[in-house]
């Protein structure tokens, strides 16, 4: 965990973290002289942290702080250390708050530093570097500060655990084998955790589920969450739902390999997103009561594997014909809505890995989000949730006309719509299943992390490969509704 300090700042060990807004506070360009001028004007020319070596050997890293928004200019600032620093032989870092800046900005520069740290080890056979020991510097600390750096390490640390997961390979994390760790971590932070079988799930009539594990040797699972804490055990839940698709070949409309199957790894992210909020939640001690849904399979051409031309029946008794076995997320993510309606939510929110669309529409950076009209209060707090975290999330409409790209010969809905659209025709089959009677059953928000969820290119503080992308993002929603919402 990260320590908290204070004193003579330039008298600290380790190295020393100076992010700059501007020209820097005096204090520190006195004790530095003429180098921290040097220092900051390559840092903000290189766009990287420039470093001083000061006469006794201490090593001070300065960084210009950049045009991000919000406290993402922080985490950035913070990040830009994390990766240079690795050869330096660095044992502790101290990051230093402005003498302006206060709790927000040091739980920031904390997220930032310790998710720029990461990396993904598990199957590596070198040995992995220490860690170096991290603290922030304060020369005033505010009553908060404690409490808001203690939460940037939580924050952090579910982050990576998300990340953990969907890095592993597939034969590691199959849905009994994914359930099982998901199990052990949720309960190590006292988490309920209940694991359908089989056969719970098809005493549930969860038929979207099933036929997509029809292809598959391993069974599916369907994992239940729950943090309720004290007092809040007979509240309207917040339920989020995640997919959690272990592994998508795109079953019988198989995948190309490059740049499409050989990420499917990551098509539980939804899933692993949703996991490590409500681990977080708990973690973090929130007084609100959460629940979360993990429908869980692989997508596979093998066996009985469902086809283009079967219909299925869903768990809410629809029936959907399918056109393309590799929309098969949608499919689980209905089953796990069409549940939530008996759980008599405040909320729900579904995160998923669902179309390539989305990625067309908005890029890597930016997640589509889309709900109904009604829910545009939802949509908005999700919006802002992402601008304060740097999860980037954009509303996109769900007009009634694109329910009529889903209108099937045979059955009730075909589970795709054609190429117009397909982010926000993925969304509009699953709204029906929000419903009770025709009627929305609750308000609900939908969000596309396709791209986001599994970088090429890293950025910031995200690396190549899984990039936790949500999860600070949904413990925001959260933590909002311990404050009553806005």
């Amino acid at each position: 965990m990260t320590s908290l300090v204070s004193g003579d700042l330039f008298a600290q060990p380790g190295l020393l973290v100076l992010p700059v807004d501007g020209d820097g506070p005096e204090p520190w360009r006195s004790a530095l002289g003429p180098a921290f001028d040097t220092a900051l004007a390559d840092a903000t020319a290189g766009k990287r942290p420039a470093l001083i070596v000061r006469e006794d050997g201490a090593r001070v890293a300065v960084v210009a702080v950049g045009d991000e928004p919000g406290a993402e200019r922080w985490r950035w600032a913070s990040a830009s250390v994390a990766g240079p620093m690795g050869g330096l032989g660095i044992d502790r870092v101290v990051l230093a708050v402005p003498p302006s800046d206060g709790a927000e900005t040091a739980a920031a520069l904390v997220e930032g530093f310790r998710l720029a740290s990461y990396r993904f080890d598990a199957y590596r056979t070198e040995e992995a570097p220490a860690s170096p020991d991290l603290a922030v510097w304060t020369d005033d600390a505010p009553d908060d500060l404690d409490a808001a750096v203690r939460q940037a390490d939580v924050r952090a640390e579910v982050t990576s655990w998300a990340r953990d997961l969907v890095n592993l390979p597939p034969d590691a994390k199959m849905p009994a084998a994914l359930a099982d760790r998901i199990a052990e971590t949720a309960t190590e932070a006292g988490v309920a955790c209940d694991v359908w079988d089989k056969a719970r799930i098809e005493a549930e009539g969860m038929g979207g589920l099933l036929g997509v594990n029809r292809g598959s040797l391993d069974p599916p699972r369907f994992v239940v969450l729950e943090w309720a804490p004290d007092g809040t055990e007979s509240d309207a839940p917040v339920v989020l739902v995640g997919k959690t698709v272990t592994y998508d070949t795109g079953g019988l409309s198989l995948k190309p390999t490059k740049d499409s199957m050989d990420k499917m790894k990551a098509d539980m992210a939804g899933g692993a997103a949703v996991a490590a909020a409500v681990v977080g939640a708990a973690r973090l001690g929130l007084k609100t009561r959460v629940i979360g849904l993990l429908p869980m399979s692989d997508n596979r051409p093998g066996g009985r594997a469902y086809a283009p031309g079967d219909v299925l029946t869903m768990h809410s008794g629809a029936t959907v014909e399918v056109l393309n076995t590799d929309a098969e997320g949608r499919l689980l993510l209905a089953d796990a809505l069409s549940y939530a309606r008996g759980l008599g939510p405040r909320w729900v929110l579904d995160a998923a890995t669902l179309t390539g669309a989305q990625g067309i529409a908005l890029g890597e950076r930016v997640a589509a989000v889309v709900a109904r009209d009604a829910d545009r209060a939802l949509a908005d707090r999700v919006h802002r949730a992402g601008e304060a975290t740097g999860d980037l999330a954009w509303p996109l409409p769900l007009y009634p006309h694109y329910r009529d790209q889903l209108k099937s010969d045979v059955a009730d809905l075909k589970n795709v719509g054609g190429r117009m659209a397909g982010t926000i025709t993925a969304a509009a089959f699953l709204e029906p299943f929000t419903r009770t009677d025709g009627e929305p059953a609750f308000p609900w928000v939908h969000i596309d992390l396709a791209r986001p969820a599994f970088l090429d290119t890293a950025y910031g503080y995200r690396p190549t490969g899984a990039s936790g992308f949500g999860v600070r993002l949904l413990l925001d929603l959260l933590a909002e509704e311990v404050e009553g919402g806005r």
